[in-house]
């Protein structure tokens, strides 16, 4: 993906606010935001934020696991589905 094509200085944003907001809406690709030439922030819509986050935690999740197995922190999935259903019928 390329910023460049998305680069505002913030006087742009200062005064033109709502149609940054609705070109984010629309677009779905962020915003880098420069001050004095250099860039000093990123804005995107909400939903892709939400979704930036969601795809953070999953790496997140996987990365534990990785790391798990890494550690021998494993256990045969017979021994486990087999605890589940001990479980399940008490």
């Amino acid at each position: 993906m390329r910023y460049s094509s998305q680069v505002k200085p913030i006087s742009y944003l200062k005064a033109n606010a709502a149609e940054v907001l609705l070109l984010l809406a629309e677009e779905r690709q962020p915003m880098v935001i420069t001050q004095n030439g250099e860039a000093k922030a990123v804005i995107q819509d909400v939903a892709s934020y939400e979704e930036t986050q969601e795809t953070l935690a999953l790496l997140k999740v996987l990365a534990l696991g990785n790391h798990d197995i890494e550690a021998g922190k494993v256990k045969p999935v017979a021994d486990v589905v087999a605890r589940l259903r001990a479980k399940a019928g008490k």
